[in-house]
């Protein structure tokens, strides 16, 4: 079956859950995570969930612990802390926890940052993969690279795979 093909036979609706990872940042100035709620939204998908929390390892693995069980969820997108500063501790905590990672999508969205921002693009450590039968998904947080993310990266794959890894749906 050709690429297209696959992508066309992909559910079009995805219940998504949103995490922002932040230590300063409160439901009115998140813009980051207001940004990929809304994408999602006007793109056709659900959101089941959205949180703040704060760039903790247990916060993060507690927020994915819990997300796994809701049936409703079949995507979790976390922005914030992927960078490499002592604080940011989101890429580390989920890289660790990834059953399967998608190498591409973090090398994707470094190539495409650099073209955008330039050498900067290094510090980025955005990641991708599945999670106990969830795609998991983390991006920076400033809404260039969410803006990027998504409409680069996100929501032209995110049905395909979500019905590759649950392809019940």
């Amino acid at each position: 079956m050709a690429y297209k093909e696959h992508q066309k036979d992909s559910p079009q609706s995805i219940g998504c859950a949103v995490i922002t990872v932040s230590d300063t940042r409160n439901e009115q100035n998140d813009k980051s995570g207001q940004l990929i709620k809304s994408l999602l939204e006007e793109n056709g998908h659900q959101i089941t969930h959205y949180q703040i929390v704060k760039d903790s390892p247990l916060q993060i693995k507690g927020e994915l612990a819990i997300l796994v069980e809701k049936r409703s969820c079949q995507a979790v997108i976390f922005n914030g802390g992927t960078g490499i500063a002592p604080r940011d501790n989101t890429f580390d905590t989920l890289n660790r926890m990834l059953n399967k990672r998608l190498d591409g999508f973090g090398e994707l969205f470094r190539y495409l940052s650099y073209q955008e921002i330039g050498s900067g693009a290094i510090m980025s450590r955005a990641v991708a993969g599945t999670y106990r039968g969830r795609i998991v998904i983390s991006v920076p947080g400033s809404t260039g690279a969410v803006r990027l993310a998504m409409e680069k990266l996100i929501l032209p794959e995110l049905g395909h795979m979500v019905g590759t890894v649950s392809p019940r749906l």
